[in-house]
């Protein structure tokens, strides 16, 4: 009975996939959090990693997502301070998602932590990171994780 499930699973979301093909949008589940803003994101995102390349620095990558954010129309606040915290984000687009930038040689889990701390001190939804050194960009994406599952 588990095989057929996985098999119906699989066929709708084959159909989806092509319906939305059909249509020139992205195939999204029901789950995906934010899906429009983070495709836009996405597109932002990979602009700015080609004009700018990978050995770019922080500051820059970050003045040049603002500025496309800008032309796009996206709103967003930059270097926000979190209350009595003394953090500070990189970024937080339209209120919603959480954007961290890095221009460091590879990713760690000390990096995923720090975006899912800022989306416990902010009860924001959805984190995005993205490091810009890669030679291929591959942001990810960071869920917030309620507090009574990490204790």
């Amino acid at each position: 009975m588990r095989m057929m499930t996985n098999y119906n699973e699989n066929l709708n979301k084959k159909i989806m996939e092509s319906e939305a093909k059909k249509q020139n949008k992205p195939a999204y589940g029901p789950q995906v959090i934010y899906p429009k803003l983070s495709y836009d994101l996405n597109g932002v995102l990979f602009k700015v990693h080609r004009e700018l390349g990978c050995f770019a620095r922080e500051k820059q990558y970050g003045n040049a997502i603002a500025e496309k954010l800008l032309r796009e129309g996206i709103k967003f606040e930059r270097e926000v301070s979190i209350a009595g915290t003394g953090n500070i984000l990189d970024f937080v687009i339209e209120g919603k998602i959480i954007l961290e930038i890095k221009s460091a040689r590879f990713i760690t889990k000390d990096n995923y932590r720090q975006v899912q701390n800022y989306l416990q001190q902010t009860d924001l939804k959805l984190g995005m990171l993205a490091n810009f050194r890669q030679k291929f960009l591959k942001p990810v994406r960071i869920i917030h994780i309620d507090n009574h599952f990490l204790h």
